[in-house]
């Protein structure tokens, strides 16, 4: 499964306007109410609701920052407090969500911490009742593996995840809201790893992906 650079990056960019839309507008939202407003209390509710909006967004930036972009810098390995810190921003929005971090290791291949985040981000959208998603890693002389654990009360996985996390969706029916799976797909794919999606079970849903070092 190959899509051209261009196509990814429509994808991607897709992917983040439409996750920052609803904070950015009821950031604008509360500002127009804001405006308007003139009882105490209201306004304070106001400034509440701006205030949760505008965290949101940053968690959200932060996050996409180093699960999509450059950060953590070029070289080959990064931080791990930093994954931990975009997950639990990210995780952190939805009240009814929690996670567990297994990861011991001080800092991972930069390759792995990209797979890392972007199926934490997959992992959470599954729980739609809310849950836990618990996260752990493995590192061995010859590969890095990593597996994630959702459990919660109902756990839905859109078929084009699974497909396009797999390998076995068609370049042309990828959408948007496949672009982390599909950056997943394609990151295991480069070092000639593999990812693998279990069957949902006795409410829990399973995400491992093996990355050998180059």
């Amino acid at each position: 499964m190959t899509i051209s650079p261009v196509d990814f990056a429509s994808l991607l960019c897709s992917r983040l306007c439409h996750d920052l839309l609803s904070p950015v507008g009821a950031l604008n939202n509360g500002l127009e109410l804001l405006n308007d407003e003139t009882d105490p209390d209201m306004r304070a509710r106001c400034l509440e609701l701006l205030n949760e909006s505008a965290r949101t967004s940053a968690n959200k930036l932060k996050f996409f920052r180093l699960a999509f972009g450059a950060a953590g810098g070029f070289g080959e390995r990064v931080d791990v407090r930093e994954a931990r810190q975009a997950i639990e921003g990210l995780l952190g929005d939805n009240k009814r969500l929690q996670l567990q971090w297994m990861v011991e290791d001080a800092e991972l291949p930069k390759a792995a911490v990209k797979v890392l985040l972007n199926l934490a981000l997959i992992a959470g959208d599954t729980l739609v009742r809310g849950g836990t998603v618990t996260i752990g890693t493995e590192v061995s002389p010859n590969a890095t593996e990593i597996v994630l654990r959702a459990e919660g009360p109902r756990i839905v996985l859109d078929p084009e995840l699974r497909a396009t996390l797999t390998g076995a969706a068609p370049d042309e029916s990828v959408t948007p809201r496949a672009a982390a799976a599909f950056l997943v797909h394609a990151i295991a794919a480069e070092v000639g790893g593999s990812v693998m999606v279990s069957e949902p079970l006795d409410n829990t849903l399973l995400f491992g992906a093996a990355l050998p070092h180059r």
